[in-house]
């Protein structure tokens, strides 16, 4: 598991200094007094095209992008801690006269008005999103039936969107929106590259470049790997609920089983084949039915719903039935799609291997220190 992403800010106990030309100032026009000073935003430019975002209001830093990318050629692995992220970040800011991050120490409750929450603030840097990512090894030609297939279950309650180029899964709440809690994806490594950065580099540094010739290993090996990439984007309402936001004050490792739970989503990807035989023998196997007679009518609830019935969900049969066949991967309560289901395991045209992904020897890994300021 690495960082993808890391949004975070600080408020300091003295003036920042100002970074660009411009800033606007609030004046009270009562008393003349000044009452905030806002930078417009700065973008800082590493090589290879790759920024990160620094806003600057009154007393407060805020920092957002993918440190891992910096002066990078790709992010197709990278900082394994948060630290190391911080670290980057702090390079930024120490290269344009600002001070650092520094890691909490203590927690404060803030006296808010009458009828509102109790909020807490700390002395040091509160991150409001995290994004944490992981690659699998689906084999060659197998990623986009991988997805498919996965894009037949659910997630945390949230409901799967298979897109319509068939190399992203993402997942969404009831409503069909992106959760305010956590935002997870699964997607085509070699083709992610492919659209966002070949040409980019291309323009940079030419057809025959280096730096092309290495996006184009990467490339290849992404595809002879079958390179699927598990996203969760963790919202600040996520990482607020889950004691996630200050930083220095708890455990990374409390984000592995979280993380974990995503990748083990194909776990549920277990039937082979649609038929009464093949559901029944496996809610069998896992010991989820405890006589035949029972995996028998669990089984008929999946046929019927193959064969685009509709159920009642209030009704407590079709519950338990539904939470049967959902420890098999099959959910009742969504529409039957046999397009996304039939590559992985109604015809069983091919069946997916997933193992861990090897790193390269070529491999170019993130670095702490190698900032450079583009002008």
């Amino acid at each position: 598991m690495f960082y993808d992403w890391l949004g975070i800010y600080q408020d300091f106990d003295k003036p920042i200094p100002v970074i660009g030309d411009r800033a606007m100032i609030v004046v009270d026009t009562d008393t003349g007094e000044h009452l905030t000073m806002t930078q417009p935003a700065h973008k800082f430019e590493g090589s290879y095209s790759t920024s990160i975002r620094i806003m600057i209001s009154d007393n407060r830093i805020t920092m957002k992008g993918n440190p891992s990318r910096i002066n990078r050629l790709d992010n197709l692995f990278g900082f394994t801690t948060i630290e190391n992220c911080v670290a980057v970040y702090n390079q930024i800011l120490l290269s344009l006269g600002l001070p650092p991050f520094t890691k909490c120490t203590h927690v404060f409750h803030r006296q808010n008005k009458e009828n509102e929450k109790v909020s807490t603030f700390s002395d040091g840097a509160t991150i409001t999103e995290l994004h944490i990512t992981s690659n699998k090894a689906a084999g060659q030609g197998n990623t986009n039936d991988y997805i498919k297939g996965l894009s037949t279950l659910r997630y945390r309650h949230m409901i799967p969107r298979l897109h319509t180029n068939g190399n992203t899964c993402d997942f969404l709440n009831p409503q069909g929106k992106a959760s305010t809690l956590i935002y997870p994806s699964i997607y085509n490594k070699a083709q992610e590259i492919k659209l966002h950065t070949l040409d980019k580099i291309k323009r940079l540094h030419g057809d025959y470049s280096q730096e092309v010739k290495y996006i184009n290993d990467l490339i290849n090996y992404c595809e002879k790997n079958g390179v699927t990439r598990f996203e969760q984007k963790l919202k600040s309402a996520f990482l607020r609920k889950h004691n996630f936001r200050f930083y220095g004050l708890f455990d990374e490792k409390l984000l592995i089983p979280i993380h974990e739970e995503f990748l083990n989503i194909d776990d549920k990807l277990q039937v082979t084949a649609m038929t009464l035989e093949n559901i029944s023998e496996r809610l069998l196997r896992l010991k989820i039915c405890d006589t035949t007679r029972a995996a028998n009518t669990t089984s008929m609830y999946a046929i019927q719903w193959m064969h685009g019935m509709k159920f009642n969900l209030d009704k407590t049969q079709v519950k338990l039935h539904r939470s049967r066949l959902r420890k098999i991967g099959i959910d009742i309560a969504d529409t039957c799609d046999m397009s996304r289901h039939s590559p992985v395991f109604v015809r069983k045209a091919k069946e997916v291997k997933i193992s861990n992904l090897v790193i390269p020897s070529w491999y170019k890994h993130p670095q702490v220190n190698h900032l450079q300021i583009v002008a």
